[in-house]
């Protein structure tokens, strides 16, 4: 995609994304461009949200009907695909409970609802946190419901429940230094009076507080980018979680969790994306952004990797080898580790170990 058209790109997923403005192209773009632009809306799970800036655009500007039709149909799908998510969230809660267990619901829907149109967020899967030591005997509940699941890397579990897939996790953060577990913990045992509930689907569903929250959802963030990539969409949430929470959560404290993490470095960079190319007004950012920064080298990067990586066009031909499903596996970890060390070192240190460890010694077996 050229300069010009992801611009435009852009402009349409921050008008969508934000609900508001006009696009400064005034011609027409062929099919051939709107091609490409659907085809980086699916590589970012961003489709429903550039569908979005459609209402805002004028005749000539949308895309052609044949094309509109399908982007169409591609967002009932994720509606439909929402809807179904949030019944086996409620009901999968209302069993965990009933069965003794305390979970959390980390990200994803929780997420949604500060979006402008919670349904058109494209989400992957539904993911669950026990309290309490629970996540040994969640495994085991679920076992006895003789569902296939699968342990894998980064101390989690997956099986997919009623058609949509669920992952169970050991660490409540995508932290990978075990010299801040006790920090960790702390937190964590600090705000346990603080946790949110989302009604969905009317059952009460229990959150992270706003503060921990975007500790979570940005943390995520970090650990793919240290991996093989992430997508537009992680960023949204981002966006839109500080959008949407900016009255309710204490700054200094943010901040410092930041600081305590050993990610704050980083987290500069991310704010740096999500004002000057994801939209979000720099008013709603917790505290100011550095002097001479810039960031663009990293949504380079977010750019040609997409959702996780396996989009990256610059690794299409490369080997796969036992590090990883990915093209290029081993290339692509040293070029992040490199890339990331300055701003997150303990972070960038430690998880290629962690990932190691986890996918091949710490994994569960029965």
């Amino acid at each position: 995609m050229d300069k010009s058209l992801k611009d435009i790109f852009f402009q349409l997923l921050r008008i969508g994304l934000w609900a508001k403005g006009k696009p400064t192209f005034t011609h027409s773009l062929n099919e051939s461009d709107w091609v490409q632009i659907h085809k980086y809306a699916v590589n970012h799970t961003v489709e429903g949200l550039l569908y979005d800036s459609f209402a805002f655009l004028d005749e000539h500007q949308l895309p052609p009907q044949k094309i509109r039709l399908m982007w169409t149909v591609r967002v009932d799908q994720i509606e439909r695909h929402n809807q179904k998510m949030n019944a086996v969230i409620a009901s999968q809660y209302k069993i965990f409970k009933e069965n003794g267990l305390n979970p959390l619901l980390q990200k994803g829907q929780g997420v949604a609802l500060c979006y402008e149109v919670p349904l058109h967020r494209m989400s992957g899967d539904i993911d669950w946190y026990f309290e309490n030591n629970g996540y040994n005997k969640a495994r085991n509940f679920i076992k006895e419901k003789k569902m296939s699941i699968r342990d894998t890397a980064g101390f989690s579990l997956s099986y997919d429940w009623h058609g949509i897939h669920i992952e169970h996790h050991k660490k409540l953060f995508d932290i990978q230094s075990p010299f801040k577990s006790r920090f960790l913990r702390k937190i964590q045992k600090d705000h346990k009076n603080n946790y949110q509930t989302l009604l969905i689907n009317d059952v009460y569903v229990q959150l992270l507080p706003h503060e921990l929250q975007l500790l979570q959802v940005n943390s995520h963030i970090l650990k793919h980018l240290l991996s093989f990539g992430i997508g537009l969409r992680q960023l949204c949430d981002s966006a839109r979680l500080y959008y949407c929470t900016f009255s309710e959560i204490n700054k200094k404290n943010l901040k410092e969790l930041y600081r305590n993490a050993g990610i704050l470095d980083w987290i500069h960079l991310l704010h740096y994306i999500l004002v000057r190319h994801i939209g979000l007004p720099e008013k709603f950012l917790p505290f100011e952004l550095p002097q001479n920064l810039n960031a663009d080298w990293m949504l380079d990067e977010i750019w040609y990797s997409g959702n996780f990586g396996f989009h990256d066009p610059r690794f299409k031909d490369g080997k796969i080898s036992q590090i990883s499903r990915q093209p290029d596996g081993a290339h692509r970890l040293w070029s992040n580790f490199r890339r990331y060390i300055k701003y997150a070192p303990q972070e960038a240190f430690f998880f290629p170990i962690v990932q190691t460890y986890s996918r091949f010694i710490g994994k569960d077996k029965d």
